[in-house]
């Protein structure tokens, strides 16, 4: 008869040491327990790292943009190179096929301000690589971090990952240079991985679109090539402290670090917030599909630009760009310029002596799962200021009229410049009080903690872009709640 331990119907422990287990591969942990405290630790060295004082850097940064040459022209449509509005359908493409297209697209929503509408989209099916390569310095955690410019960025330089690369840039649709430092994000043998994820982007203004983020470990000698530099995390917070230095596609990757706060504690279980997001995503009916892009209602298009009929939202225009460090010296191309400034700000609470971030499950008409977590508020302001009454977004004004006192992180943060032209947000944190953000939000909001965002962000399709620049900036430390 076979030894049960009393009650479970599980074998007993005469039965389990009897049990003969052959040799096998040897099992592993299922989790590196070390690194939170790695990235911690690394983010708590601020000033001075392996490669430079963090003093130093906007000099480093100042003289890369001297030592090439950059320049960003408008153009019209007819002087884009290579790139033609489709006859049938209107949509701008690339004659290759490959990049992206601009075409329409047509969103039904059941609740919000705006129930339907239609407008420009990016099209681009294809993934890329945002990966940032990490190595140890005596005992140090460093990021490689590189200078590059993007036509779209307001200073064309800012502060990139080790690799920022279409899958049509790194593999030379454009038969231009090899992409430097590819070879540690694409063979596994070149390093280990701390983090690799499916992140979407902005889901305003792309369809569907995602982006390969990861964090890859090297021990080897890197030779450093002189538009890049090794920075410890604590040195990247400090620098998001400042506007317009660490671009996007930093940001998103940094979110993605496995450093989880331990969170003593939080005012909803991790179950229960999953249950949360995913009844936001039930409950909400979202049509999105793709329109010829001449056939999108109230937008006009002209010689140099598409524009929507009221002068709102965003415009697409073109650009020639020179670029002497690019992988191509020179190319035209559209980009998206939206007509103002967002704000992208989360309210903080402490429930218990645990601070929690009031965040925003998002709809946005290019999200592949309906509903992504965003910050509390998160618009462009000049769209918004008529609204009145129920339809006007909640906790807009307690952001607008933030106190100086109760504002913890203020600056500002450029877009995707590769896509968007001088595409900017003023991203914040800001104390509330009990009587302006209830422990019982409206419905559509939820307080979670940072510890519970960062562990959502291992997985695809939970935290939107705006929320992981705010993640990031809790991450690397350049604010502490």
């Amino acid at each position: 008869m076979t030894d049960l331990d009393l009650g479970t119907g599980f074998p007993g422990r005469a039965a389990r040491e009897a049990t003969f287990v052959p040799p096998g591969p040897r099992l592993r942990p299922r989790e590196d327990t070390t690194l939170p405290g790695r990235f911690t630790y690394s983010a708590q060295i601020r000033t001075t790292g392996a490669g430079m004082p963090t003093a130093r850097f906007p000099e480093w940064l100042a003289g890369r943009k001297q030592a090439h040459h950059f320049r960003v022209d408008r153009i019209p449509f007819d002087q884009l190179d290579g790139w033609s509005f489709d006859p049938d359908r209107g949509n701008l493409g690339h004659r290759s096929g490959r990049f992206f297209t601009v075409e329409g697209l047509h969103v039904t929503v059941e609740e919000g301000p705006f129930p339907e509408w239609q407008q420009p989209i990016i099209v681009q099916p294809e993934v890329g690589i945002l990966g940032i390569l990490t190595k140890e310095f005596n005992g140090v955690l460093h990021f490689l971090m590189q200078a590059k410019m993007e036509p779209g960025n307001p200073n064309l330089l800012q502060l990139s990952p080790t690799v920022q690369a279409t899958r049509s840039n790194y593999t030379r649709v454009h038969q231009g240079g090899e992409v430097k430092y590819l070879e540690y994000f694409t063979r596994r043998d070149r390093g280990r991985v701390l983090a690799d994820v499916l992140q979407s982007e902005h889901g305003s203004w792309f369809f569907r679109k995602v982006n390969r983020n990861m964090i890859v470990e090297t021990d080897e000698d890197v030779p450093l090539d002189d538009d890049f530099c090794w920075l410890t995390l604590g040195q990247i917070g400090e620098l998001l402290r400042l506007d317009n230095v660490v671009n996007m596609d930093s940001r998103t990757v940094l979110a993605c670090a496995p450093a989880w706060p331990a969170d003593s504690g939080a005012l909803h279980s991790d179950i229960d917030l999953l249950s949360w997001i995913t009844d936001e995503r039930a409950r909400h009916q979202v049509s999105a599909r793709l329109i010829p892009l001449d056939r999108v209602s109230d937008w006009v298009r002209g010689g140099s630009s598409i524009d929507h009929v009221r002068n709102w939202y965003f415009r697409v225009m073109a650009v020639a760009v020179q670029a002497g460090n690019r992988e191509v010296a020179g190319w035209t191309q559209p980009l998206f310029e939206p007509l103002g400034t967002g704000i992208a700000a989360f309210l903080v609470r402490r429930f218990g002596g645990v601070p929690h971030l009031l965040a925003q499950a998002r709809v946005e008409g290019g999200f592949l799962d309906t509903v992504e977590l965003g910050p509390t508020v998160q618009l462009t302001p000049n769209y918004h200021d008529h609204l009145t009454g129920p339809s006007r977004p909640p906790f807009l004004d307690l952001v607008r009229d933030a106190e100086a006192r109760t504002i913890r992180y203020d600056a500002v943060h450029s877009e995707e410049g590769g896509r968007f032209y001088h595409a900017e947000s003023r991203y914040l944190i800001i104390e509330a009080e009990p009587d302006q953000a209830p422990i019982d939000p409206p419905p559509g909001f939820c307080w979670v903690t940072s510890g519970q965002l960062n562990s959502l962000v291992r997985h695809g399709h939970y935290v939107n872009v705006q929320a992981r620049t705010l993640l990031s900036v809790l991450n690397s430390r350049a604010v502490d709640l």
